[in-house]
This record gives structure tokens, sequence and C-alpha cells, in this order.
């Protein structure tokens, strides 16, 4: 980490003691630095050398809000969150139900002070990004908000964008964006490895990248993300993310690019009040024509999904976790249709202790959209098992891009047709084996293919994760109960 960024950073992160001493946690904390900011940055564009007309009210400035203090300080504050929520474009989702967290005016003023002695706008796009992204990991290892199941980790993202290896003057699409992480890793690939034309520049700020998030608050956090890391313009009157739920309705346009980590979670449910006044669940099933099967498992929905935004000739690589290789009923009539309509080419199993949410046992599928036709495109899927002996933990041993440097190599993102297993019967423990479609026929079309031994020892897994594994079986067992009741109800 460069020095500016360290000098900036530490000046960022000093007022979270205090902050958090007045009980106003990493989240909040982190929602009021993007109010700030924000402010603070388009004062800035109205001065020297960019000269900008002012895109708010007079009376919503920054100079004026950083000349009061006290009582004064927290009205006006307040007045500005409200109304520049009022206005169009990436102001109003940037503040739209946004409100004033920090309840000490002492406080606030402490970090309108802190942000008003750096000039923002003319740091390098690295620094300010680099500055956010700190902030955003902190708040994903803030347990108590639970915000980590919107964070994918860095090192498995910048793998995943590797192998996909994105080209300038295409698209890219996150269904379920959280924070943005996928898309910027995105960006800094193209940045960086290739000699952009002024037109390809023009195209990767502002036409390359779409997402979708549904959580507000995150919706937030990741809009100040991508718009410091060089991804649109503060007065944009359209934003490149949208505030919805992906899974509702038919997409009308169609990416080269997917990377996504869906939410985990079996399944999606809607809360309703009955007729006698009490709180009750219902699942909730998406009837999209365009989908292969109904169901309310969220993840087989978004792989569909997924599938339906992907052009022709498009790429993806998706998150998903152990459940979706081996779920019997919409799981299996998922699979097929994946191996029969794409190039479903790769598994990367992934080891646990990789996430924030402890026990977390997934995958990486990489697959490529065909034309249709009679003949099934996937001819062999390759895996990878990163999972089995491999154990890491977020803290003392975390998971790095070296980590997965023989996965990059064995993946052959140059030509994928050329690969070499490292697995056979004279090396049974190399991680990298191909498996037929008649093999994958004759498994029942279960992609949940290993062939190593575990060790099982335990002795050098954290608690916290054998605990979250012992409450993913549970929950595995508690889910197959319910419908072993749900099918003998029906008989």
């Amino acid at each position: 980490m460069s020095d500016s960024i360290q000098t900036v950073g530490k000046k960022v992160k000093a007022l979270a003691n205090p902050l958090r001493d007045e009980g106003i946690g990493a989240g909040a904390y982190l929602e009021q630095i993007t109010y700030l900011l924000f402010l603070k940055m388009i004062d800035e564009y109205t001065k020297p050398p960019y000269n900008k007309p002012l895109t708010i009210p007079n009376d919503c400035t920054w100079e004026e809000l950083k000349s009061l203090s006290g009582d004064k300080l927290d009205k006006k504050y307040k007045y500005i969150l409200e109304t520049l929520g009022k206005k169009d474009g990436m102001l109003k989702e940037i503040y739209q139900d946004a409100d004033n967290k920090i309840k000490k005016p002492a406080l606030l003023k402490r970090v309108i002070t802190m942000i008003d002695s750096e000039n923002w706008v003319s740091q390098k796009v690295d620094v300010k990004g680099a500055i956010y992204e700190e902030l955003l990991k902190e708040y994903a290892e803030d347990t108590k908000t639970g915000a980590g199941q919107y964070f994918t980790p860095r090192a498995l993202i910048n793998t995943m964008v590797k192998c996909l290896r994105p080209e300038p003057k295409k698209t890219c699409v996150d269904p379920a964006c959280g924070t943005g992480g996928f898309l910027l890793s995105a960006y800094d690939y193209i940045s960086n490895n290739y000699d952009l034309t002024r037109d390809e520049k023009k195209f990767l700020k502002n036409k390359t990248f779409s997402g979708v998030e549904l959580v507000q608050d995150t919706y937030r956090l990741c809009l100040m993300n991508l718009f410091l890391h060089g991804i649109g313009d503060i007065d944009d009157k359209t934003v490149c993310i949208d505030r919805r739920d992906s899974l509702l309705t038919k997409p009308n346009v169609t990416y080269d690019y997917c990377l996504a980590n869906p939410p985990f979670g079996r399944k999606s449910s809607l809360t309703f009040t009955n007729e006698e006044g009490e709180e009750e669940q219902e699942d909730l099933v998406y009837n999209r024509a365009d989908f292969w099967t109904t169901t309310s498992n969220k993840q087989l929905n978004f792989i569909q999904h997924i599938y339906s935004i992907l052009k022709t000739t498009g790429k993806a690589a998706v998150v998903v976790p152990d459940n979706v290789l081996f779920e019997d009923g919409a799981g299996d009539t998922v699979r097929q249709n994946l191996l029969k309509r794409t190039n479903l080419h790769t598994i990367l199993r992934l080891p646990t202790g990789i996430f924030y949410k402890p026990g977390v046992k997934a995958n990486v599928i990489f697959f490529d959209n065909k034309l249709p036709s009679d003949n099934w495109h996937t001819k062999e899927v390759w895996v990878y098992d990163f999972r089995t002996n491999v154990h890491f933990t977020l803290k003392q041993n975390p998971m790095t891009e070296e980590s997965l440097k023989e996965f990059v190599i064995c993946y052959n993102s140059e030509n994928i047709e050329d690969r070499k297993e490292t697995y056979s019967k004279k090396n049974p423990n190399g991680r990298f084996r191909k498996y037929t479609l008649n093999e994958i026929k004759d498994n029942g079309y279960k992609l949940d293919l290993k062939w190593l031994s575990d060790d099982d020892n335990d002795d050098d897994r954290s608690i916290a994760e054998l605990m979250g594994d012992l409450k993913e079986k549970s929950k595995n067992i508690q889910a197959a109960v319910n419908e072993l009741e749900k099918l003998l109800k029906d008989l």
C-alpha cells in the first residue's frame, strides 16, 4: 500500500473508534463517510481546474455545511440529506432515504473536518478506491451486522476475472453485485492488460458495466465504490446499477460476461400477515416463461437468470453452494439444461474458511453460452479440487491469489481446449481431473465430482469453522426433512 493511501486511510479510520464508542457501527460510519465524501467532491468539481456548474441547491453546499457547528450543523446536515434524496440520477441514488446516524454534532464536526482536510478529486483513482475498499473490508468483518454476506474474497474475484479475461468494448454484468467487487476487478483487468484507445476508455467508464443489487445500503455503497474507482460521473442522470430483485423479470438486454456470487440460502420467501393477524412465510417462486423449471431455490433461479442475460457468445463465472451441484428435482433440470445449452467446462471446488460466513461450502462454475443446437454443447467437465485437505482462515492464514496460481495455470484461459490433467492412476492426488459427458450422465447428472480423500484432520481449523460446518449440515438435514414432510402430506 502506497504512503498516500496509508496516510489518508489512517485519518479516515482514526475516527472509527470514537464513533464506535458511541454505538455507531462500521456500516453506519461508512454510510456517513459516503454522504459527506460525495458532497465534498461535488464542491471540489465546482472549483478550478474543473469549474463544473453546481448540480445541487445553493443551500446544500459543502462550504455552508462545514461552517456550522452544534445544533445548527445537525439540522443543516439532515436538511441536505433529505433535499438531495429528492433529486435525480446519482444524487438521488446516493442520498435516497438517508439519515444522520451521528447523533452528536461534535463527532459529526470531526468527520467533516477530516474529510475537508483532503482534496479528494485530485487524488489518483487507485488511492481513493483503495481507501474505500479498506473501509468496506472493515464493514465486512463487522460480524454484528452480518455484512460479510455481501463480500466475496478479493483473491477469488481476481482469479475468476483472470480466467474469463474480459476484453475492451464488451459488456459485463453482475446480477447480485453487492458492493461491486467483481465489476471493479474486471475494470482493473481491462485497464491494466490492454493499451486502450480514447474511445475504449470512454466505453469502459460509461458503458461496460451493469449490476443489480436489492439491499439499499449495499446498493449505495456499491455506487460510491464504483464512482471512486472512476466508473460513472457525478452528474449522471442514470446509473449503471439498478436497485431491484434481479429474478423478477425477464431482461431485455444481454451481456458478454457475467461474474457473480448470488446470495446464499436455499429459498426465497415472502412474509405476510394472515387473517388471524399472525405473520407467516411463504416460499417465493419466480414464474418466468424463460426459466427451465419453477423452484423456490434462489441459487437455481440465479443460474437460470444468468443464462438468460448472456449473449450466445457470452461467458460466465458464478459462485454456487454445493447443493446446486447435486440437488434433485429442479436441480437436475437446471444442470441438464446447462450441460446441453452451454459448454460447462470447469468447476472449481472451493475450500472452507475463505468467506466471512463460516462453514460455507461453495464452488465456481465456468460456462460459455452457445447457439441453440440439438447436440449437447458440454463434452467434458474439468474439476479442480481446491477443497480437499486445504484449509484457510480469514486472519491467520487467508487465501491469496498465489494460492490459486496452479488453478489458473490448469484452467489455461488462452486455450481451454488444450488442457492437461494433473490426476492420473500414477498420481491419484492430482487436483485437476476431466470427466466426460457420458461419465456425468452415468452419475445422474450430479456435478459434485470428487476423488481425493480427506485426511479428516480438523486440528488446524477454527471453532467458528467447525461450528459453521455443523450448522450447514444441520440445515441440509432439516431441508431434507421438510421436503419429506411435504411429500408425505401430498401423498
